[in-house]
C-alpha cells in the first residue's frame, strides 16, 4: 500500500490560501485581509507583492514562521498582540498582554482634552489608568508645553507605557506612578492643579465578560475590563476624588460602555462639583466620552 506524501503550498499564493482558509474556519470575519497583514509582517509580502509574485516560492522557514503565526491568530490571540503595534491618533504604539489595545473611540479622549488645553499654555495633565501609555504619549506628542503624570496599578502596564514614550521621545515629560488611580500623585503639590484629568476606566459590568469576543475576554488584562456590579465602579471614584486635584474650570473626561453615559451624568450633577460640558458619541453613534468641568 502507498502513501501519498502531503502537498503543501510553496508559492506565497499558495501560503496565502492556506492562511485565509486557517482564519476562515476559526471565524475570522476579515480572513483575508489579516492573512495578508500576517504574509506581510511574517514574509514581508505586501499585498501588492502577493499580487504581483503570487508564484515566487516560499521556503520551508519562512512557511513554518507564517503557519506559526496564522495558528495563533486561529486561536483568537488579537491580531495587534501577533504584529506587535497598533496605530493611535497617528503614532505606532507597541501593545501586549500587559494593556489593552488602544481603540479607535479612545482617541475621542485625547480629542477633548486638546480642545480643552490651549497648546503654550504649559497645563498639567493626569492620565489615569494609563495602560499601554496610548493617552497620556498622544497629549504629550500633541501638546509640547504640557507635563503629563500617568498612573496605573499594573507594573507591567507601565513598562509598556515607558516604551511607548521613549518610542515617541516624550518620556522626558511624562511622569510614570504605580498605584491606585489618585494615590500616587498624592504629595507632589498637584492638588488643584491640574488642568485635565482623562480616564478611561473598566466599564465590563459584572456577568457581562461571557459576552465579549474571544480575543478580549481570554487575552487582554481583566483588571482593565472589570467595572463593578454596573460597569461604573470607578468611575465614582473618578468623579469623586478628581475635584481635589483640577483647578476651577479643569476638566474631567471619561470613557464609557454602550448605555452609561447618562448615568454618569446624573451622578456627576447629583454630587454637585461640576457643570456638565457634553457628551461625544463615536463613529457607531454610542455616548463614548462624557466630559465635566469642576465648579469654581
Amino acid at each position: 500500500m502507498s502513501h501519498t506524501a502531503e502537498v503543501r503550498p510553496t508559492t506565497l499564493a499558495g501560503l496565502l490560501r492556506e492562511g485565509i482558509s486557517i482564519l476562515s474556519a476559526s471565524g475570522i470575519r476579515n480572513a483575508e485581509h489579516e492573512a495578508v497583514w500576517i504574509m506581510d509582517f511574517a514574509l514581508g509580502a505586501s499585498r501588492l507583492t502577493l499580487r504581483l509574485e503570487g508564484q515566487r516560492q516560499v521556503t520551508a522557514e519562512d512557511r513554518s514562521r507564517a503557519i506559526e503565526l496564522f495558528g495563533r491568530r486561529a486561536a483568537r490571540e488579537p491580531l495587534q498582540f501577533i504584529l506587535g503595534t497598533q496605530e493611535f491618533c497617528g503614532l505606532e504604539f507597541e501593545v501586549g498582554p500587559a494593556a489593552l489595545i488602544p481603540r479607535p473611540e479612545t482617541e475621542l479622549l485625547v480629542e477633548e482634552v486638546l480642545r480643552h488645553c490651549v497648546s503654550g499654555s504649559h497645563p498639567m495633565i493626569a492620565d489615569i489608568g494609563t495602560g499601554s501609555g496610548c493617552v497620556a504619549v498622544a497629549l504629550a506628542h500633541s501638546l509640547p508645553s504640557a507635563s503629563l503624570y500617568a498612573t496605573d496599578l499594573s507594573p507591567a502596564a507601565l513598562d509598556l507605557a515607558r516604551s511607548n514614550a521613549a518610542r515617541h521621545a516624550v518620556e522626558h515629560r511624562v511622569v510614570f506612578l504605580t498605584g491606585d488611580l489618585f494615590e500616587p500623585l498624592r504629595g507632589r503639590g498637584l492638588e488643584g492643579r491640574l488642568a485635565a484629568v482623562v480616564s478611561n476606566p473598566p466599564y465590563i459590568a459584572d456577568g457581562e465578560g461571557a459576552g465579549l469576543p474571544p480575543e478580549v475576554g481570554s487575552f487582554e488584562p481583566k483588571l482593565a475590563l472589570a467595572g463593578g456590579v454596573d460597569g461604573l465602579a470607578l468611575h465614582r471614584r473618578l468623579l469623586d476624588e478628581a475635584p481635589e486635584f483640577l483647578t476651577p474650570g479643569g476638566l474631567l473626561a471619561l470613557e464609557v460602555g454602550l448605555g452609561q453615559a447618562d448615568r454618569l451624568r446624573r451622578m456627576a450633577l447629583v454630587g454637585g462639583g461640576y457643570d456638565w460640558i457634553r457628551t461625544t458619541p463615536d463613529a457607531a453613534g454610542i455616548e463614548r466620552v462624557v466630559c465635566f468641568l469642576k465648579k469654581g
